[in-house]
């Protein structure tokens, strides 16, 4: 097979056998209309693993032993990754004026705060969260953790490297460039205040086995990834930060996502900037 081959077809056929092979795994749903992008961003992998078609290929993901590291390639070839700093201001302004100084009066007792950033891509996510919580001076001398996962190991090695290019910089303000950043060869650095507070791990979403090790969280921010799940995986998700949650604590989804018809389980709060989900406090009967 040369690269480039139009006799290279995925037929719906095996484009549907595929796709419910990623949606079991990863909850990430393509419509029969992605069939072609399907094709478009896997047929590089044929050539690379000496493949003749799509046939060959959904052979190996389902019975090679290296099908397993095969299909997070696929998936990380088949998803979006775009993200920036600062991403959607107006949540984390909500975030730093309102649940920050909240959590601070309510976690006093114990000094110690973790946040999981769900669907980190490269990073940026994890170290805004980062940098919104040093700018609040609150949590000096407090362990705080700030936890950002990916099913995509390769944006997660770009997050723990910490270096950036111009694109991610789109809503930053120089102030915080310059506090926060340094210029180094091969783009922009977080600093080290930044970078000590944040960890990085690979994650399925619907891996219930070792997302329990995460432990329990106090905000999970859940921002455009659900969207790219079927209703069944959103559930699934969803039910699994309820799990993680402490009583009380925050879920904050992207602004075009919602939780109805998805979950009863979450109180809606009203916050100065926007509406976000929290975890009620256990209510022990009389």
């Amino acid at each position: 097979m040369r690269f480039g081959d139009c006799s290279v077809h995925m037929s719906l056929e095996r484009f549907r056998l595929i796709r419910d092979m990623v949606n079991t795994r990863y909850g990430i749903f393509f419509a029969d209309d992605s069939r072609f992008l399907m094709e478009n961003r896997l047929t590089e992998r044929l050539l690379q693993l000496g493949l003749d078609s799509f046939d060959d290929y959904h052979h190996y993901l389902k019975y090679h032993p290296d099908g397993p590291s095969e299909m997070e390639i696929a998936v990380d070839l088949l998803t979006t990754h775009e993200t920036y700093f600062f991403r959607e201001d107006y949540q984390l302004r909500a975030f730093a004026n309102d649940i920050l100084p909240e959590l601070h009066r309510r976690l006093a007792s114990r000094r110690r705060m973790m946040i999981w950033s769900a669907g980190c891509s490269s990073g940026e996510e994890a170290y805004t969260i980062a940098m919104l919580v040093l700018e609040s001076g609150r949590f000096r001398g407090w362990d705080v953790r700030i936890f950002g996962s990916d099913v995509s190991r390769r944006m997660l090695s770009r997050a723990r490297k910490g270096i950036f290019q111009q694109a991610s910089f789109r809503t930053t303000s120089e102030e915080m460039r310059g506090r926060y950043f340094s210029q180094v060869e091969g783009g922009i650095r977080i600093n080290e205040e930044v970078r000590t507070l944040c960890h990085f791990g690979q994650l399925n979403l619907l891996d219930e086995d070792r997302v329990v090790f995460l432990g329990c969280v106090d905000v999970i921010f859940c921002r455009n990834v659900l969207i790219y799940f079927d209703k069944k995986s959103k559930m699934k998700a969803i039910s699994l930060f309820y799990d993680r949650l402490n009583p009380n604590g925050y879920l904050l989804l992207g602004h075009t996502e919602s939780l109805i018809n998805l979950s009863t389980a979450f109180e809606l709060v009203h916050l100065s900037e926007d509406l976000v989900y929290r975890r009620p406090e256990v209510v022990h009967g009389t």
